[in-house]
């Protein structure tokens, strides 16, 4: 399988800090990666690296089976900014149709575009009287043209609505199944937890950590917490049974390592119905991110 990214060792100076330090990632096609990290990081740097637009120090780079920043690089990588910014007297159907004709495709196409990001009804409107989250789907849309192979989103969601965001990610989901691969830079831990296949974190530019969640979750070997809701009548004998639990109005709730957790699930399903429901809660992933930061000393 080719890889629609590649790097390795990749490593970028800027006044003797290290912005990038032996970094090494791959994505294949289909993937949908989670890139995070701390305000400087190193992600800009990355991603402007990704996209030809800076040149690096030392290391490999192939995007797409090329250079970073070659034409047929750039023909299979698309780009969408936190702010992305359009003339504000042009329609949102003739910004689109104008970055359709600058590659080469039909302008016509741009009210599917549009429709595709959920535009299609404030298409004839002018962009300058367009929400925050409405000029991030142009941009969205802007990123669609050509079908790319690889989309570099830096925070995406920002300025969307809950249910914009969601349908954001059911795009995203559809175009990697698609076969695009999809690199996507984010704060918002909570969305991209269940909507990703790997994450990376970088910190102090350097990669800390990388894999799927299962993987850092057994990495971090972090706490499983459990809540534990007893019949009427049982509470006592359950609490009894599990030291450490803690009483919270009529629940139980404690913690434990990973791998005591298949032992104490079997203990407590031992009660049969005197156990009412149990809950178990794995690290979050703003658990995990704020481990490995909290390793690196950030």
């Amino acid at each position: 399988m080719t890889l629609t990214l590649k790097i390795s060792a990749l490593t970028k100076t800027f006044a003797g800090v290290k912005a990038l330090d032996a970094v090494s990632l791959d994505i294949a096609p289909g993937q949908r990666v989670a890139l995070l990290g701390h305000n400087g990081a190193g992600k800009s740097t990355m991603m402007k690296i990704i996209l030809g637009l800076i040149p690096y120090d030392s290391g490999t780079v192939e995007v797409c089976g090329g250079r970073p920043g070659a034409p047929a690089a750039r023909a299979q990588v698309a780009y969408l900014p936190e702010n992305a910014a359009f003339h504000p007297a042009l329609t949102g159907q003739e910004q689109i149709a104008h970055y359709l004709s600058l590659r080469g495709e039909s302008p016509k196409l741009a009210m599917d575009l549009l429709e595709r990001v959920g535009l299609h009804a404030a298409a004839r409107r002018r962009i300058g009287t367009y929400s925050k989250g409405m000029r991030q789907r142009v941009g969205l849309a802007q990123a669609l043209i050509g079908k790319p192979r690889l989309l570099v989103l830096d925070e995406p969601t920002s300025g969307l609505d809950p249910v914009s965001r969601r349908d954001f990610y059911a795009l995203l989901d559809g175009l990697a199944a698609e076969g695009a691969s999809i690199l996507l830079s984010s704060h918002a831990l909570t969305e991209v937890e269940a909507r990703t296949d790997r994450i990376l974190i970088l910190s102090g530019g350097r990669m800390v950590a990388m894999g799927t969640l299962a993987d850092l979750r057994r990495t971090a070997a972090l706490p499983v917490a459990m809540q534990v809701t007893a019949r009427n009548g049982y509470i006592s004998e359950l609490a009894a049974a599990l030291p450490g639990a803690i009483r919270v109005e009529g629940d139980l709730r404690l913690t434990c390592a990973q791998d005591e957790k298949l032992p104490i699930l079997a203990r407590i399903a031992g009660f049969g119905d005197k156990v009412a429901d149990i809950e178990v809660v794995p690290p979050s992933l703003e658990d995990i991110y704020s481990h490995f930061s909290r390793r690196d000393g950030q």
